[in-house]
């Protein structure tokens, strides 16, 4: 099967994020408005609604938010018939906005099902045949399953793309934890995708240049420091270059990332450059592809919450 052919797996958590809502004239108390979220779903369903085989692999719950991520997975064209079924709850967020769009978040995800990975749950990815393996967040940090997800992607390693997302949640796991594994990471991924935020929690006061630099010595050929507004930095073959992103009102930047990351692998699928060692990747690729990747994720930036574009929905073409 050639890569194009090839889908692209995502494996994580769903997170129900709850919105505090102003109440208005209603009275004293709090009203949530939950949304279906969690880094490595929004990740999935941007891939799925850009035109990209996808399937996601979550242990998915059978309460009510479970049902909102089924939902919100199948509608958006995500495969999902490799999720177990978990008898644990969702994990949930409580998320607070800031002036600037950006979010807050509490978690509550103790014992939650999102963490409690097998390798007997994990063993029928290998079938896929996946392209590319997406993964991160706190799937390769959350006992006691992350040891699990780690060795499914050494098996997968010879034949498909590596592709992580640290996105470093310190409420939950301390960064220190995320610190430690970060080398053995990197000797296993193709891809590195970390905002600025997570850069400022893994390596305080180091530039995002030298901090390239660590995690290219540790095995990772291409790096992604996303710079909000300003684009990301892209470094790669011993190159590095800047890449704008365009204009847009913000409303929040949740899935902002997510959405980047998405943009990318999208371009990198059809390119054929996926299912490997990133052996075929050119710059003009790499760079089509980063631009891409911002303009996906500013469609996400204009809309409340994670809710990535649909291909036809995108006007600004790269």
């Amino acid at each position: 099967m050639t890569a194009t052919r090839r889908p692209v797996a995502v494996l994580g958590e769903c997170v129900a994020d709850a919105f505090v809502a102003p109440t208005g004239a209603e009275g004293p108390g709090l009203r949530l408005d939950v949304l279906p979220g969690g880094g490595p779903a929004n990740t999935a369903v941007a891939l799925a609604r850009l035109g990209t085989p996808t399937h996601f692999l979550a242990r998915l719950s059978g309460d009510v938010f479970g049902g909102l991520f089924r939902r919100r997975l199948t509608e958006s064209g995500v495969r999902t018939d490799l999720c177990p079924d978990a008898a644990e709850p969702s994990t949930l967020a409580v998320a607070g906005l800031g002036p600037d769009g950006a979010a807050e978040y509490s978690f509550h995800a103790e014992a939650t099902a999102d963490w409690q990975w097998t390798r007997q749950e994990l063993a029928p990815v290998g079938a896929l045949d996946a392209a590319c393996l997406h993964t991160g967040s706190l799937a390769l940090v959350r006992e006691p399953g992350a040891p699990a997800v780690e060795e499914l992607l050494e098996a997968l390693r010879p034949t498909t793309t590596i592709s992580l997302d640290p996105n470093v949640r310190p409420l939950l796991v301390a960064p220190e934890r995320y610190r430690a594994r970060l080398s053995r990471w990197c000797a296993l991924a193709d891809i590195l995708r970390l905002s600025e935020d997570d850069l400022a929690h893994l390596h305080p006061g180091t530039s995002p240049e030298a901090a390239c630099d660590t995690w290219h010595r540790a095995g990772v050929p291409l790096v992604l420091v996303t710079l909000g507004g300003a684009g990301a930095l892209v470094s790669y073959d011993g190159v590095r270059r800047q890449v704008p992103a365009p204009p847009v009102d913000v409303v929040d930047t949740v899935g902002a990332g997510d959405a980047f990351t998405a943009g990318l692998l999208h371009r990198f699928h059809r390119a054929g450059a996926l299912g490997g060692r990133l052996s075929t990747l050119t710059w003009d690729t790499l760079r089509e592809a980063v631009a891409f990747g911002t303009t996906v994720a500013a469609a996400t930036c204009a809309v409340r919450g994670a809710n990535p574009p649909y291909a036809q929905d995108l006007v600004t073409r790269v």
